[in-house]
């Protein structure tokens, strides 16, 4: 992968298919390393959005975190897989994860055994992409006599998305890298990475991508951007409740369930000044450069900005190139 720029841009599932590809492009004119799409349902296609965003760039890493292993059969993941990285070769980081429940229980999909259907959907994929012939009768999925027409030349690296001690043990086990959330602190991040090299050793593992999603705004006024990601911070909290390990990291369970029983719309007022350092990069460029660094530190192999105003999201990512990204190397 030619472009080593430990910072990437990340396209909010909100954006419209059709600006995906100007996203992508100015990302790597900007001299971004890493583009990164979703599949939130029901939104844009995870697949589809990388596949515009790798047909709008010549150099950039796409990476998609994450599908649900339960959306389509491995098979067919494989197949869309391949495609792209046939097409694209060494551009392409491909993600699959267990799914939200709320979004996997609307289509009747979710899985019985989420490490089993990971474990499954991961393998599976693995061995299509090499060209080998999978039979299996599993907990989730069944192959018989399946194989791919147009395989792959060459290892395509498999991440996943997960938050779990025993999926990130896993994802150490049969994973090439860790995608993660837009809450991973830093003490998130070192405890989840400890987790990922123990399931590394297990396997024999050396090595692991851990792209790290981050929150994010810039200003010459590091308050003005403090205060602007205030709303998404708020709103993603929320989604993920007062029993997460992401905020549980940092020992802010209870004061988020106390800030949730007082009323979620009050809430973005009320988080800490804390909570924005801690979970958000936002700030000034300089405050920018050092989150990132922290966020580095603690074992991101990139970190990957998801502007919080899409209004201001190219002025934005435009300040970080040309005051930030000089300072990252």
């Amino acid at each position: 992968m030619s472009v080593t720029t430990p910072v990437g841009v990340f396209v909010a599932t909100s954006t419209p298919p059709e600006r995906i590809p100007a996203i992508a492009a100015a990302a790597e004119r900007l001299g971004y390393g890493e583009v990164w799409l979703a599949e939130d349902y029901f939104c844009y296609g995870g697949l589809t959005g990388a596949a515009l965003a790798l047909g709008a760039t010549e150099r950039v890493t796409v990476g998609l975190g994450v599908v649900a292993s339960v959306a389509r059969h491995p098979a067919v993941t494989a197949m869309e897989i391949a495609t792209l990285a046939r097409t694209y070769p060494g551009r392409f980081l491909p993600g699959i994860g267990h799914g939200v429940p709320v979004w996997t229980d609307q289509m009747g999909a979710t899985a019985k055994s989420p490490l089993a259907a990971l474990t499954e959907c991961v393998d599976g994929v693995r061995s299509l992409l090499a060209g080998d012939t999978v039979d299996l009768q599993g907990k989730q999925f069944t192959f018989r006599s399946v194989s791919a027409t147009h395989p792959v030349d060459g290892q395509v690296p498999i991440l996943t998305g997960v938050l779990g001690p025993k999926s990130l043990r896993l994802s150490g086990k049969i994973a090439d890298g860790t995608v993660m959330s837009v809450l991973a602190g830093t003490s998130y991040l070192e405890s989840a990475v400890g987790h990922i090299r123990e399931g590394m050793a297990e396997s024999g593992r050396t090595e692991h991508l851990v792209p790290t999603l981050a929150l994010f705004s810039v200003a010459k006024d590091g308050q003005q951007a403090r205060d602007a990601v205030r709303p998404s911070l708020a709103a993603y909290i929320a989604a993920v409740g007062p029993h997460n390990p992401l905020t549980g990291a940092f020992g802010y369970n209870d004061h988020v369930a106390q800030l949730l029983d007082e009323g979620p719309e009050t809430m973005a007022d009320k988080l800490p000044e804390e909570w924005i350092d801690t979970l958000a990069v936002a700030g000034d460029p300089d405050e920018v450069a050092a989150r990132i660094a922290e966020l580095r530190g603690a074992g991101a192999t990139s970190v990957v900005l998801s502007p919080v105003n899409a209004d201001s999201a190219l002025d934005e990512l435009e300040l970080v190139a040309s005051t930030v990204l000089p300072q990252l190397g």
